[in-house]
C-alpha cells in the first residue's frame, strides 16, 4: 500500500505516538510517587549519566551546589517570564522560598525520575526520525513536513521546560504548561499520521456529509482539553495538601471549587461523547474505522469516569491518579483521531 519511503515515516510516526503515551504515563508515575525532584539537576542526574544508588556516591556538599545552580537558572527564567508581562509570576519565581528547598536523596525516587527522562529522550529521537522521514512529503503533502519539523522544535521547548520544572521545585503553573505542551506534541503527531495514512487509503475517510458529528466531536474534545487542564490544577492542589496537616480523606473537600469544576466538565464530556458515538453508530457500518474508534472512545470514557469516581470515593489513591491521567491522554488522542476521520473524502 505504501512506498518504502512513506512506510518508514508511518512506522516512525506510529512508534512516536506510542512513546508519547508512555512518557505521559511515566510522568504520571513520577507525580503520584512524589519523585519529581528525584534528580535535582537536568539533563544529567546528580551530574551523572547513570544516577547513584546510594547516598555515599554523592559528593560532599552537593545540596548547596545544586541549589545555587537552580537559583541562577530561575533568575534567567524569571526575566523571560517578566518580558512577556507576567510580573507576578516572575516575582514568585524570585521570592518563593519553597523553590530552593532541598529534597533528601531517595534512590527509588531518583531512578523513577531517571526512567521518566530516558523515555523522554527516546521520544526525542522518535520525533527526530519522524521529521527526517517527513521530507518524503515535502512536495506531495508539505503540511506533513512542516508539522513534523515544527513538532521537533516544540519537543525541544518541552525538554527545556522540563528543566525549569526541576529548577523551580515543581512550581504548579509550570507543570500545567508542561502537560499542555505534551498534549500539543501528541496532537501534532496524530495529525501527521492521519495525513500520511489517508493519502494512500481514502477509505479511512467518510464519503458522506458528517459536519454535525465533526463539530460535536470538536466540542467534546475542547471540553475534554479544558477538563484535563483543570485536572492538572486539582493535582497541583493535592501536592500542596500533601505537605499540610490535613487527613487524606479530607483532601477533596479542601480542594473546593477546582474539583467541582473538573467533575462537572467530566460529566459534560461524558454526555457529549455518548451522543457523538450514538450518532456514529447509527450512521456508519459497524466494521468501519469510525465505528471501531467510537467504541474505543466510549470504553475510555467509561474507564475515565470510573477512575474519577474511585479517586473521589477512596481518598485519591496514588495508583489511580496515574491511571486517571493516562486514560485521559488516551481518551484525548482517540477522540482527536476520530474527529479527523470525520473529514469527507474528496472525489
Amino acid at each position: 500500500m505504501y512506498p518504502a519511503t512513506e512506510k518508514r515515516f508511518v512506522i516512525a510516526n506510529r512508534i512516536t505516538i506510542i512513546f508519547l503515551f508512555l512518557v505521559i504515563a511515566a510522568g504520571g508515575i513520577v507525580r503520584s510517587t512524589g519523585s519529581g525532584m528525584g534528580c535535582p539537576d537536568w539533563p544529567k542526574c546528580f551530574n551523572r549519566v547513570i544516577p547513584p544508588t546510594d547516598i555515599s556516591q554523592l559528593p560532599e556538599g552537593y545540596e548547596q551546589q545544586y541549589v545555587e545552580g537552580r537559583q541562577k537558572k530561575n533568575e534567567r527564567f524569571a526575566k523571560i517570564v517578566q518580558r512577556f508581562g507576567f510580573q507576578k509570576e516572575a516575582e514568585q519565581i524570585r521570592t518563593d522560598p519553597s523553590i530552593l528547598v532541598h529534597e533528601e536523596f531517595n534512590a527509588a525516587k531518583t531512578w523513577t525520575e531517571y526512567i521518566n527522562r530516558l523515555v523522554g529522550v527516546i521520544v526525542g529521537f522518535c520525533l527526530l526520525a519522524t521529521a527526517y522521514f517527513s521530507f518524503q512529503y515535502k512536495k506531495s503533502i508539505p503540511a506533513i513536513t512542516i508539522w513534523s519539523v515544527l513538532n521537533l522544535f516544540v519537543v525541544v521547548i518541552q525538554a527545556w521546560l522540563g528543566s525549569i520544572v526541576v529548577s523551580t521545585n515543581l512550581m504548579p503553573w509550570i507543570i500545567t504548561i508542561h502537560m499542555v505542551l505534551a498534549l500539543v506534541i501528541l496532537a501534532i503527531a496524530i495529525y501527521t499520521f492521519y495525513l500520511a495514512t489517508t493519502k494512500r487509503n481514502k477509505s479511512l475517510l467518510v464519503n458522506q456529509s458528517s459536519v454535525g458529528i465533526k463539530w460535536l466531536a470538536a466540542s467534546s474534545l475542547l471540553v475534554l482539553f479544558i477538563q484535563i487542564i483543570m485536572g492538572t490544577e486539582v493535582r497541583e492542589l493535592v501536592d500542596v495538601l500533601r505537605g499540610q496537616d490535613i487527613p487524606r480523606s479530607g483532601w477533596i473537600e479542601a480542594i473546593g471549587a477546582s474539583y467541582d469544576y473538573h467533575r462537572i466538565l467530566g460529566y459534560i464530556t461524558f454526555g457529549l461523547t455518548l451522543v457523538m458515538c450514538w450518532m456514529i453508530k447509527n450512521r456508519f457500518n459497524k466494521e468501519s474505522i469510525q465505528s471501531k474508534y467510537a467504541l474505543i472512545v466510549i470504553i475510555l470514557a467509561v474507564v475515565q469516569m470510573g477512575s474519577g469516581i474511585i479517586l473521589a470515593r477512596f481518598a485519591l489513591p496514588p495508583y489511580m491518579q496515574t491511571t486517571h491521567l493516562v486514560v485521559a491522554s488516551l481518551f484525548f488522542g482517540a477522540q482527536y483521531y476520530l474527529m479527523l476521520l470525520m473529514t469527507k473524502a474528496k472525489v
